[in-house]
């Protein structure tokens, strides 16, 4: 199968374009997903009862194809980009939801109680002390997550709002393996860009970590 670079080169910006809008339309859902999963999963930290209830529901979403899902929000958004977020959105909360509380979970209970001797509030605890130390664990689904949108928004295409999907389909239509070949290294260029860009995050969030291996080295 032969590369046809000039074609690539002719339509440099056309790729750039649709890449840009599947980055957007792949990270808004993951970021929409975290500030549902973040206190989401606090309520069901301190309430233990609701995590088994949200859990599941969080999972028989993420079952929902994907095709079926769009549909479903059809009526109410339309051929729009909302029906891929919101769709995408509902899909990260299954791996969100369990990381946000799995990182919280993994305060240790003397650090918890430290800071409350200290005059923390639950408030101030949760903020200062709780979410800071949680962090490693929420990026590591975030992760996951941002990696998981990158992939599914090329099935947005089917409605008309794929980012590369476009690309993939439309090289389909004219047997074209180009087009295809190249939107499909761009999104896995896209899924390693995003990737490192969250690892960059984590070390930003958590400078101890950092210190910790530079002592220990």
């Amino acid at each position: 199968m032969g590369i046809d670079w000039a074609w690539i080169g002719e339509h440099t910006a056309d790729l750039s374009e649709n890449a840009l809008l599947h980055l957007r339309l792949s990270l808004l859902p993951v970021l929409f997903g975290l500030l549902i999963s973040l206190p989401l999963g606090v309520l069901c930290r301190r309430w233990r009862w609701l995590y088994p209830p949200t859990l599941t529901l969080a999972n028989v979403l993420y079952a929902i194809p994907s095709l079926a899902l769009f549909m479903v929000f059809i009526d109410y958004t339309g051929l729009t980009p909302t029906t891929v977020i919101i769709s995408l959105t509902l899909y990260s909360l299954s791996v969100l939801v369990p990381n946000v509380v799995d990182g919280l979970g993994s305060v240790p209970e003397p650090v918890r109680q430290a800071a409350t001797a200290m005059g923390f509030g639950p408030l101030r605890r949760l903020v200062r002390v709780e979410l800071p130390i949680a962090v490693p664990v929420v990026i590591a689904g975030t992760r996951v997550a941002a990696v998981s949108s990158i992939s599914l928004v090329a099935v947005g295409q089917l409605i008309g709002q794929g980012g590369l999907g476009y690309d993939i389909v439309r090289g389909h239509q004219l047997q074209f393996p180009t087009q295809i070949l190249a939107a499909c290294v761009l999104i896995m260029l896209l899924a390693l860009a995003t990737d490192a860009a969250l690892v960059v995050l984590q070390r930003v969030l958590t400078p101890w970590a950092r210190a910790r291996g530079r002592a220990a080295a």
